[in-house]
């Protein structure tokens, strides 16, 4: 079910740029809405409210407001990757590509090319046949992978 936006909304249009599919809309100072059948419940809306009015469909909160630099990024364990490029395909903001030769002898391999446009949807990793990606905390990518 998609997310919805409460009345605390305080129209700063924060969620409306940081959506990937364009699911929100509204006008500056006013509600915004989403769009159900285009929200991909990635939770980017949340991170970025700054009055937390983006809910679930049970009424809790989506996510408290979060840095962009803090957001989980996509870690790969390319021990287990088929270079299917399935991730990058489904990526919904094209942050990730597939690398030409090396990384494990691999013909190519994902990599997030783009972290600044990453909304840590996890769309890669739920697409990944060989179950080679993790959605980590910045901490966490920068020397382990899981």
């Amino acid at each position: 079910m998609a997310y919805s936006i409460m009345d605390a909304c305080i129209g700063c249009t924060a969620c409306s740029r940081v959506c990937p599919v364009a699911a929100i809309a509204g006008e500056r100072n006013a509600l915004h809405k989403i769009n159900p059948a285009r929200c991909i419940e990635c939770g980017a809306c949340g991170r970025v409210c700054p009055k937390t009015a983006v809910r679930d469909d049970l009424g809790a909160e989506v996510a408290k407001l979060l840095p962009r630099s803090l957001w989980k990024k996509p870690v790969f364990d390319l021990s287990r990757c088929i270079s299917c490029a399935g991730c990058a395909e489904k990526c919904p903001v094209s942050c990730l590509t597939m690398g030409k030769g090396e990384p494990g002898g691999l013909e190519a391999y994902p990599a997030l090319s783009a972290p600044e446009k990453c909304v840590s949807c996890g769309y890669c990793a739920f697409y990944c046949p060989m179950d080679c990606i993790v959605i980590a905390a910045p901490a966490a990518s920068l020397g382990e992978a899981k």
